[in-house]
């Protein structure tokens, strides 16, 4: 009897803390990849918010026209909607002037004997609009446009952003795929190698009658013990990880989101059921077939 509650007590057991820590720290290695990914995506939206296209105007342009030129801009689908006065910002020349003189600290009006630039609407551009051919698309619409003198953007600029950006982008989504299989294959390698010690137990359990399905069930739920416990850590960590790193790299809390970072937590813990539990059955498979010559 004694036997009997031992060998109940047994099954389905295996090393509690290994298993612990080498999926917890595979969904922390995979967890920041995650927050590398959601960061550069949240700097790519700000980089893009800032992208603008300078429409000088005629010197000749009254108040009237400025005002239907300001309107017809309103309307233009690649002209980011919201705050009017935000996304379409007018900027006179004597607005530039004082700009350009408390940048330079020389005031080229003294000896110009006059204010030579011209006033502006400084307009900006939604996301889906910032590669360099529908900017440049854009900036010929703005030219036709009445009392439109030039059209001015940093096409070189831009396009080195978006180079750069989708460059980082595919790295990052590489390496994260490439790590998502390095975390499989050491989860289940770790269950597989944590599993060894209880094939005889499965052996015997299997020669005394019992079916695959009540001996696979205690360790498949204490397999999805082990991954809601080891993503609930993962996630914790990560979150630690991110608090500490904004309170020691200023401005580094403009990028925190918390929608996608629950979300990651959210498939962090899904990812530790899920492998865990697969990894488990597969294991368990493998030792139901196993010959008694391989059990020793």
């Amino acid at each position: 009897m004694k036997d009997s509650k031992r060998q109940k007590r047994k099954l389905g057991s295996f090393p509690f803390l290994s298993v612990i820590f080498s999926i917890t720290l595979s969904l922390v290695v995979m967890g920041i990849f995650g927050v590398s990914f959601i960061y550069l995506k949240t700097l790519t939206s700000i980089v893009q918010s800032n992208v603008e296209i300078q429409v000088y105007l005629d010197k000749s342009i009254i108040d009237h026209d400025m005002k239907r030129l300001q309107k017809i801009l309103t309307t233009r689908p690649y002209i980011r909607s919201g705050d009017a006065a935000e996304n379409i910002n007018f900027i006179s020349k004597e607005m530039a002037a004082e700009v350009f003189i408390r940048d330079t600290g020389e005031d080229f009006t003294k000896f110009l004997g006059d204010n030579p630039l011209r006033d502006a609407f400084s307009v900006k551009i939604t996301n889906q609009y910032q590669s360099v051919d529908s900017l440049q698309a854009i900036e010929i619409d703005l030219r036709r446009l009445p009392g439109v003198y030039e059209v001015v953007f940093q096409e070189s600029l831009i396009a080195s952003i978006n180079k750069n950006l989708r460059k980082i982008g595919v790295l990052l989504l590489g390496m994260t795929l490439i790590l998502l299989v390095a975390v499989i294959v050491l989860i289940n390698n770790t269950i597989r190698i944590a599993l060894f010690s209880q094939r005889f137990l499965i052996r015997s359990m299997q020669l005394v009658g019992a079916t695959k399905g009540f001996i696979r069930w205690p360790f498949l739920k204490r397999s999805l013990i082990y991954g809601l416990v080891s993503g609930i850590l993962a996630s914790g960590i990560i979150f630690g990880l991110i608090e500490f790193a904004q309170y020691q790299i200023d401005d580094l809390d403009k990028l925190y989101v918390e929608e996608p970072l629950f979300i990651l937590f959210a498939v962090l813990i899904f990812l530790g059921l899920l492998i865990s539990y697969l990894s488990t059955l597969s294991s368990m498979r493998r030792y139901f077939k196993i010959s008694l010559d391989e059990l020793y």
